[in-house]
């Protein structure tokens, strides 16, 4: 693979803003937002603080002048590990019909991000062997 991938780089920054974003909202707002979603606010809380040495390292592979499979491989996993700890979220916290739409949501952006930079890296390997 090419280690400067420009589609790759655009998906990762714009991981890196999203997990800013929500990182924010989560961990500054855990309080208020802990009864209408039906949440815990420790979870809330704690998730958010855990993206935003997400939101750094993912900031830092958009801008590093060689990409490592190996990073974006690692983005692509840990999204994937969201997803499914937010499906448990929902399946153990019993969360309100709003906590599940926000859970729900975020699983669902971060699945697309997963898909795409996998997408990219085959995109990548493709162009790396001359396909």
């Amino acid at each position: 693979m090419t280690a400067d991938l420009s589609f790759v780089r655009r998906v990762l920054a714009a991981d890196a803003v999203t997990c800013a974003a929500a990182g924010a909202l989560m961990a500054l707002a855990a309080a208020p937002l802990a009864g209408p979603l039906g949440l815990p606010q420790p979870l809330l809380f704690l998730a958010g603080l855990s993206l935003f040495p997400v939101a750094a390292l993912f900031a830092w592979m958009s801008r590093t002048r060689l990409l490592n499979p190996g990073l974006v491989w690692l983005a692509v996993a840990g999204n994937a590990g969201w997803v499914v700890g937010s499906l448990a979220v929902v399946a153990t916290c019993k969360p309100t019909v709003l906590g599940a739409a926000f859970v729900l949501a975020q699983a669902g952006a971060v699945a697309v991000l997963a898909a795409l930079e996998h997408a990219g890296l085959n995109r990548g390997r493709r162009q790396a062997h001359g396909a």
